[in-house]
C-alpha cells in the first residue's frame, strides 16, 4: 500500500505506529491525522516530522467532508483508525463526547471510506484499533479474553469502543470492505499523556505528590510496551485476515497496587533516593465507577498466524519507560503545563 492515513497519529500509541510505518516504509506515505485535542501533541514526532514520505494534516475524523477530502488528495489505499477518547475516568464525566468521537468517529472514517473507494476493494483495508474493556471484567481464575470472548462493557469508554467494533464488522459484512480489528490490552511506554496511570505516578514522584490507588489496589492489569504494540499492528495490517479480529496482550498480569510498588522502587533508585522513600506517597482512594476486576489477553491467536510475541520483559520495559520520563522532564513539564496546548491555538487561531 502506498498511501496509508493513520488517524489519532499524534497521540500516545499513535505516534509510535506512524514512527515505524515513516521509519521502516520509505516508499509509502504516511499520513497522519489528528485533531489536536488535549491528548495530541506533535511534539511526539519531532524525530521524523521533516521526513518525505510523512505528512501531517489537522482534522477531525466526525467530519465527512474533510475525511473524504484527505482520501481523495492522497489517494489513500489502507487506513489505521487509532483516534479515539480513551480515558475511563473521563468517559464517567463526559460521555457524549466519547459516542461522538468512538462511536460517530469511526462510523465517519468508514462511511467516507466506503465511498471514497467505491467497492474497488483490491488493495485496501480499513484497520481498526480497540480495546480490551469491551470484553468486561475477569474473575481472578486464570481465564483469558479470546477474539470470540463476549462482549461486556461496563464503563462509557468501553461501550463507545464496543459500538465502534461492531460498525467495523458490519461494513465487513454488509459492503465488503476488507477490515481487521486488534483489541490490545494496557499499554505503557513514552509519550504517553501524564493522566494515566504509569506517566502520572513518575510525574507525582517527581514532586513528591500522592500516588492515588482506587480501592484496595486488588484490579488485575495486563501491560505491554508500546512498542510491542506498534510491531503488532504492523505485523497485522501487512498479513492479517480480512474480516479477523486479533487480541494484542503482553500475558504479563499485575495488580495494581504491585505494579506501584515497583515503580515507586524503579523511580526512587533512577532518581538516587533511598530505597522506600516515596512508599509515603502511596495514598487508597475512593474505588472508581464501575471498575472492572480484571482484564488478561490470550493473543495465541496473533502468535500462531503471525509470529507475533512481546520482545520486552516488564522489567525491562518499565525502567526504559521511567528513565524517558525523567530523561525528558521538559516533555513532561510542557504536557503537564498545558504550552504545548497554547502552542496550537496560536498556530491555528481556532482555540
Amino acid at each position: 500500500m502506498g498511501n496509508i492515513l493513520i488517524t489519532g497519529g499524534a497521540g500516545f500509541i499513535g505516534s509510535h505506529v506512524v514512527r515505524r510505518f515513516v521509519r521502516r516504509y520509505p516508499n509509502c506515505h504516511i499520513i497522519n491525522f489528528d485533531k489536536l485535542t488535549y491528548a495530541g501533541n506533535l511534539a511526539n514526532l519531532r524525530d521524523v516530522e521533516g521526513m518525505d514520505n510523512y505528512t501531517f494534516v489537522r482534522g477531525d475524523v466526525c467530519d465527512y467532508d474533510m475525511v473524504r477530502e484527505v482520501l481523495c488528495r492522497y489517494h489513500v489505499d489502507g487506513i489505521i483508525h487509532l483516534a479515539a477518547e480513551s480515558h475511563v475516568d473521563r468517559s464517567i464525566y463526559d460521555p457524549f463526547t466519547f459516542a461522538q468521537t468512538n462511536v460517530m468517529g469511526t462510523l465517519t472514517m468508514l462511511q467516507a471510506a466506503k465511498d471514497y473507494w467505491q467497492g474497488n476493494w483490491n488493495g485496501k483495508l480499513f484497520y481498526h484499533v480497540s480495546t480490551d474493556e469491551v470484553y468486561g471484567s475477569l474473575a481472578v481464575d486464570g481465564s483469558r479474553f479470546t477474539e470470540i470472548s463476549r462482549y461486556e462493557p461496563h464503563s462509557p469508554y468501553s461501550a463507545s469502543k464496543a459500538s465502534s467494533d461492531h460498525f467495523v464488522r458490519a461494513f465487513h459484512d454488509t459492503y465488503g470492505m476488507p477490515v481487521v480489528v486488534t483489541n490490545c490490552s494496557n499499554n505503557y511506554g513514552p509519550y504517553q499523556f501524564p493522566e494515566k496511570l504509569i506517566p502520572l505516578f513518575i510525574n507525582n514522584i517527581r514532586h513528591g505528590r500522592p500516588l492515588p490507588v482506587y480501592g484496595s489496589g486488588e484490579n488485575v492489569r495486563d501491560w505491554l510496551y508500546v512498542e510491542d504494540h506498534a510491531r503488532a499492528v504492523d505485523i497485522v495490517f501487512h498479513e492479517g485476515r480480512s474480516g479477523e479480529t486479533y487480541n494484542i496482550g503482553g500475558a504479563n498480569e499485575w495488580r495494581n497496587i504491585d505494579l506501584v510498588r515497583l515503580l515507586v522502587r524503579i523511580t526512587d533508585r533512577l532518581l538516587g533516593n533511598a530505597p522506600g522513600t516515596s512508599d509515603r506517597l502511596i495514598t487508597h482512594v475512593t474505588d472508581r465507577k464501575g471498575h472492572d476486576m480484571r482484564y488478561a489477553i490470550d493473543a495465541s491467536k496473533l502468535t500462531g498466524e503471525l509470529g507475533w510475541q512481546p520482545e520486552y520483559s516488564f522489567e525491562q520495559g518499565l525502567e526504559a519507560t521511567v528513565r524517558w520520563y525523567l530523561d525528558n522532564d521538559e516533555w513532561l513539564d510542557g504536557v503537564t503545563s498545558g504550552d504545548y496546548m497554547n502552542y496550537y491555538a496560536r498556530m491555528y487561531g481556532d482555540r
